[in-house]
C-alpha cells in the first residue's frame, strides 16, 4: 500500500470509476498463523486481526490524504475491535504525529476513517452494541455464504435477536442490512424486485422446495485438524500438488 507509485494506476481508477475497494479478510499480506503445527481454531480466531494490520496500513498510507473519495471496504473483518482501533489511531495521532509527519488536515484519523471505511460483519453483537461508536453509516451485515463461519440459512432470526437485544431501530436496521450497501456500491435491488418481494418471508416462499439442509464439504471425521492439515486439504481440493 506504501509504494504510491507502483499502485497509483489503481488507485486512479478505483476514484474515477467510484468502485469501492474491497479488502479481504487475508488482505494483511499473511494469514496470522503461530505455528503449523497449531490448532486450526487459533488461525480462526485471529483471522480478524489480519484485517486490523490491513486496515491500518491503509488508514495511515498516502492514498487516504490524496484521494478524497476513496472507499474502502473491510470484508469479513468484523466490528467489536473498531471502536478501541478508532481510539488508538486518534491517541496515536495525538501524541507521535509532531515527530511521524501525519497530517490529516484538521481531521482526525477517526474521522478520516469514517470517510472512507466500510466495516463489514457476519455475526458480532459486540460490534452491534457499539455501533454508534463506530458510525452507524459505516456498517454492512454480511452473509458470508458457503462458508462454515456463515449464519446461513438461519441469518434472519439470529440477526432479529442481536438487534431486539441491543434496541436497535428500525432505521438503523435498515442502514446496517442493506440501506448502506445500496449506497455505498450504488446498486439499488429494488429497481429489479419490490420491496415486498425482497422480504424474508416472500424471498424463502420464493425457495420453496430447495434443499438448505447443512452439509459438510468433507466428510472427514474430526481430528484435531492444525494448519498443516487444513493446507493439505486445500490442495487435495483444489489439485494443487505444489
Amino acid at each position: 500500500f506504501h509504494d504510491f507509485d507502483y499502485w497509483k494506476p489503481m488507485w486512479d481508477a478505483l476514484v474515477d470509476t467510484d468502485t469501492v475497494l474491497n479488502v479481504h479478510i487475508g488482505s494483511s499480506g499473511r494469514l496470522a498463523i503461530t505455528a503449523p503445527d497449531a490448532p486450526m481454531d487459533v488461525m480462526i480466531t485471529l483471522q480478524p486481526m489480519n484485517i486490523v494490520q490491513a486496515a491500518a496500513d491503509l488508514l495511515w498510507s498516502k492514498p487516504i490524504k490524496e484521494y478524497p473519495d476513496l472507499k474502502i471496504a473491510l470484508s469479513e473483518g468484523g466490528t467489536g475491535w473498531i471502536p478501541y482501533f478508532l481510539e488508538r489511531v486518534d491517541r496515536t495521532y495525538e501524541m507521535h504525529s509532531t515527530w511521524t509527519g501525519q497530517d490529516f488536515g484538521g481531521k482526525l484519523p477517526s474521522e478520516v476513517f469514517r470517510d472512507h471505511f466500510l466495516t463489514c460483519f457476519i455475526a458480532d453483537p459486540v460490534g452491534v452494541s457499539t455501533r454508534h461508536s463506530i458510525g452507524i453509516d459505516n456498517i454492512c451485515w454480511e452473509a458470508d455464504y458457503p462458508h462454515s463461519d456463515s449464519m446461513w440459512p438461519g441469518a434472519p432470526e439470529q440477526l432479529d435477536e442481536v438487534f431486539r437485544t441491543n434496541n436497535v431501530p428500525d432505521d438503523e436496521i435498515n442502514k446496517m442490512t442493506f440501506e448502506n450497501a445500496m449506497r455505498w456500491y450504488h446498486f439499488d435491488p429494488f429497481s429489479h424486485m419490490s420491496r415486498d418481494q425482497a422480504t424474508v418471508g416472500a424471498l424463502r416462499k420464493a425457495a420453496e422446495g430447495h434443499d438448505v439442509s447443512i452439509q459438510a464439504l468433507s466428510h472427514r471425521e474430526k481430528t484435531g485438524a492444525s494448519f498443516a492439515d487444513f493446507a493439505a486439504s486445500a490442495k487435495e481440493l483444489t489439485g494443487n500438488k505444489d
